[in-house]
């Protein structure tokens, strides 16, 4: 269905451009105005099968199995960084940072708009806000290193583990409802 949808998209936005430039001063309404309804159509079913797809059980599943381990691990691997954080060179900090915390970063934000259905929009606001700072205080940490800040690096690694503990937190409060 979405590819249907997304190929009545296409058809109509090039029948429709189309359409337009045959005359520089007008437009023939009587074919754009049906070339318009079929785009809006297109773009209605569009939303009509993300919206079932984001809702199917095994995707939330696989998401929510992906969410849990994505944060688990940034925390376990922030938990080491900050016991380790004075050992590592300033400047080798952002290397450190994007081997240790990218993928997991990524998978989570893959995955994160299935907390909406998962868990509903406030705990996803909740949970996000946490990921969201703690993440924030993550990348603080790897401009402060490229700049060489030694005490904003040790300051901010621990706050970014702060924020990830909360989101943790947040993530098991709204689990254990749900």
């Amino acid at each position: 269905m979405l590819t249907i949808a997304k190929l009545i998209i296409i058809a109509a936005f090039l029948t429709g451009a189309f359409l337009a430039s045959l005359d520089e001063d007008a437009v023939n309404w009587t074919y754009f105005i049906p070339v318009i309804f079929g785009g809006i159509i297109g773009i209605t079913l569009l939303k009509v099968g993300e919206k079932a797809a984001a809702q199917d059980d095994s995707l939330l599943a696989a998401d929510k199995e992906m969410l849990e381990v994505s944060l688990q691990n940034i925390l376990k691997n922030l938990r080491d960084l900050d016991g380790r954080k004075e050992k590592i060179p300033t400047y080798e900090m952002r290397f450190e940072i994007d081997k240790i915390f990218r993928t997991d970063l990524n998978n989570f934000a893959d995955s994160r708009e299935s907390m909406k259905h998962l868990f509903g929009l406030m705990a996803y606001a909740d949970i996000m806000s946490s990921f969201a700072a703690g993440e924030r205080y993550l990348n603080r940490v790897w401009s402060a290193s490229t700049d060489g800040y030694v005490d904003e690096v040790l300051a901010y690694v621990s706050k970014s583990h702060s924020q990830f503990e909360h989101a943790l937190e947040e993530w098991q409060r709204y689990e254990s409802k749900g």
